[in-house]
C-alpha cells in the first residue's frame, strides 16, 4: 500500500514527509483493517512534524481523522461487520486502570495512545485499529465532509463543554480553522452570540457568512464584554488578548496540543474571577456526543481535498494560513 511516511521531524517546507510502498497491515483478533476514503489535516500534525511534539515512533504514518471502510475484522470482534464506514479520531486507548480512567477522565492518562501518533494512522491507503477506538459515522455527511468533524470537530465540542458558555451569553474564538468554524455554527444553533479574532481576511469573511455576530483582529475590542473565550491558534500572545475581552466570571479555554510561551500577565486580567482552563485530548464520551450532534446539526464543513502524495505541501498551506478552513488528504 502507499503511504505518508515520517522518519526524522524537520520543517515541512523541508517535505519530511516521503510517500512510500509499505506492506499492508493485517488486523489484530481485536482489530480492523480500514481502506481509508479521506483524513483530514490537522494543526496537530504540523506540530508532530516540525517537532514541536516529541516523535514517540519512528517511522510514523500521521493522520488521526480518517474515515474508512472495514475491510477485514480479527476473530473477537462482533461490533462491526465488513463495509461498515467508520471513523476513527485522536484518542485512541488508554489503560483503563489509573484514577483518571476510573474517573471518566481518561484523555489524561499518563499511558494514554494516540492516533497518528503513538500508532499509525490515516496518511495510507489502510490502516489497521482496534474496535474500541473505531466509531460508526452518520450516512448524511460524505467522507471528506465529516473527517474534520473527527478532532477539529471533537476537541473543539470539548473546548466548548469546557468554556461553560450558554444560550443567550457571547463566545469569542480566537483564531478560524477547522475547528472554529464547526463550534462557530455549534454556538449560533444554541442562541449564543460569535465574536471571532482573525488575522485573514478570508477567514473573516467565512466567519460572517456562518453566522458570527462581529469579527475582527486579536488585539480589536469588540462592542461587548464575553462570558467566554476559546483559543484555536497556538500563540501564546493571544492569552492577554482574551483575557481583556472577557468580562467578571468569565473562562479562557486553550484548545490546542502546542502553545507558544505565554507572556507575563497583570493579575487584574484574571482577578474578578476570571479562569484559564485548557484541554487535554478528548474521551470517548465526547466523541459518542459529537457524533449524535452531527446527526442533530447539518454541520456545513468546509473542506479542500487533495490527493494524499500532497501532504507536506498542504501542511505547508496550513501553516501559512492558505486553507480557508479543513484540508483533507484522498488516498
Amino acid at each position: 500500500m502507499r503511504a505518508v511516511i515520517l522518519t526524522k521531524q524537520d520543517r515541512i517546507e523541508r517535505t519530511p514527509l516521503k510517500v512510500e510502498e509499505i506492506p499492508t497491515p493485517s488486523p489484530g483478533k481485536e482489530e480492523v483493517l480500514l481502506s481509508v476514503k479521506a483524513c483530514g489535516v490537522c494543526r496537530t500534525d504540523l506540530h508532530i512534524v516540525e517537532g514541536e511534539l516529541p516523535l514517540p515512533k519512528s517511522p510514523l504514518i500521521l493522520g488521526h481523522q480518517v474515515v474508512g471502510i472495514v475491510e477485514k475484522k480479527g476473530e473477537l470482534v462482533q461490533e462491526l461487520k465488513e463495509g461498515d464506514r467508520v471513523g476513527v479520531p485522536w484518542f485512541y486507548s488508554s489503560c483503563g486502570e489509573c484514577k483518571y480512567c476510573k474517573e471518566g477522565r481518561e484523555n489524561l492518562c499518563k499511558e494514554a495512545k494516540f492516533t497518528g501518533y503513538h500508532v499509525d494512522g490515516g496518511y495510507a491507503e489502510f490502516m489497521v485499529a482496534s474496535k474500541r477506538s473505531v466509531y460508526l459515522l452518520p450516512s448524511k455527511y460524505k467522507d471528506e465532509e465529516i473527517a474534520p468533524l473527527l478532532c477539529g470537530g471533537v476537541i473543539g465540542y470539548r473546548a466548548f463543554k469546557l468554556s461553560g458558555v450558554s444560550s443567550g451569553q457571547r463566545l469569542g474564538l480566537f483564531g478560524f480553522g477547522s475547528s472554529a468554524h464547526i463550534i462557530l455554527q455549534l454556538a449560533v444553533s444554541r442562541n449564543i452570540e460569535v465574536y471571532v479574532f482573525t488575522r485573514t481576511h478570508s477567514h473573516r469573511v467565512h466567519a460572517q457568512e456562518l453566522g458570527a455576530r462581529w469579527v475582527g483582529k486579536a488585539g480589536d475590542i469588540p462592542p461587548h464584554k464575553l462570558d467566554a473565550c476559546i483559543i484555536f491558534s497556538p500563540a501564546g500572545w493571544l492569552v492577554p488578548q482574551a483575557l481583556r475581552v472577557l468580562d467578571r466570571g468569565g473562562a479562557l479555554v486553550l484548545a490546542g496540543i502546542y502553545m507558544t510561551p505565554t507572556p507575563s500577565l497583570d493579575y487584574s486580567l484574571l482577578y474578578e474571577e476570571r479562569s484559564i482552563k485548557s484541554v487535554a485530548n478528548s474521551t470517548r464520551e465526547d466523541v459518542v456526543e459529537f457524533l449524535q450532534t452531527c446527526q442533530e446539526i447539518d454541520f456545513k464543513t468546509s473542506v479542500e481535498v487533495f490527493p494524499l502524495k500532497e501532504a507536506n505541501q498542504v501542511l505547508t498551506w496550513l501553516k501559512e494560513s492558505r486553507i480557508k478552513a479543513s484540508g483533507v488528504l484522498i488516498p
